[in-house]
């Protein structure tokens, strides 16, 4: 029986509101043929698609096919029982450096790095390099700002050497590739060595990719995670609030004890 429609139920639409119309995607072990297709549209009924149908189908490699399917989703989502982080508003450029300026009064040093066996330098780039992207200058081009970036492929240890050295403020992780969950076991390692140094506390750290969520990189350890559709505005908004609350719960953790 299907669910009422109701304002606060929702589910995917193609050609109208609360048609259910949905794609999917994926990848079969087994050979292409009349016995693949047959498990793909049975799998998809299986994942809630009514009256699924093939739109492509393609042979990977031996014993693998790829499948793209067209299916009408039965389920919805009640959005008022949903829970998700509050909004953030994010500065500019102009609005961060005065506020760094103002509340911090000082050069704030980050390095960053894309880390392990990580090849992929495009996303620490874009937020750290000059170029940026999108229009967006990267932290580099940023007034008040240090930055250091080893780019990919760089090992643990090695990062967090070039971070000692740097005294640095904060630290940005970039992953990638994501396959047997090696960013997981990475960003990890990450953070058990910089407990083990003795230096979390007093390092901001960050990391970036794809597969990451901010939900996801605080499970982790990190301060924050940013995904797809990150500007380095974004990040240079979190370093700077996120340094200057350090600053003052530091301050306040200092303060003289107020007299009777």
């Amino acid at each position: 029986m299907a669910e009422p429609r109701h304002p606060s139920f929702i589910r995917p639409y193609g050609d109208h509101i609360d048609d259910g119309l949905t794609q999917v995607a994926f990848t079969l072990p087994i050979a292409h043929g009349p016995v693949a297709r047959t498990a793909a549209v049975e799998l998809a009924h299986r994942m809630g698609l009514e009256r699924a149908e093939i739109v492509h189908q393609q042979r990977l490699l031996v014993g693998y096919t790829y499948f793209v399917l067209y299916g009408r989703c039965r389920h919805r989502v009640d959005v008022t029982s949903v829970s998700g982080s509050a909004a953030v508003e994010y500065m500019t450029q102009r609005e961060t450096e005065a506020f760094a300026a103002e509340r911090i009064g000082r050069t704030i040093v980050v390095i960053g790095a894309s880390t392990g066996t990580d090849t992929h330098s495009v996303g620490i780039d874009a937020v750290l390099n000059l170029k940026g992207y999108h229009g967006h200058h990267g932290l580099e081009g940023y007034a008040g700002f240090e930055v250091i970036n080893l780019g990919s492929q760089v090992p643990n240890r090695v990062l967090l050497a070039r971070a000692s050295e740097h005294r640095a403020d904060a630290i940005l992780v970039s992953q990638t590739v994501t396959q047997q969950d090696l960013h997981l076991k990475n960003l990890t390692e990450l953070v058990e060595l910089l407990e083990a140094e003795g230096d979390r506390e007093q390092t901001v750290l960050v990391c970036g990719g794809p597969r990451i969520s901010d939900e996801l990189a605080k499970e982790l350890g990190y301060d924050a995670g940013f995904s797809k559709g990150t500007y380095p505005h974004h990040v240079a908004t979190f370093l700077v609030r996120e340094i200057a609350a350090r600053i003052r719960a530091g301050s306040a953790e200092h303060a003289p004890a107020p007299r009777d």
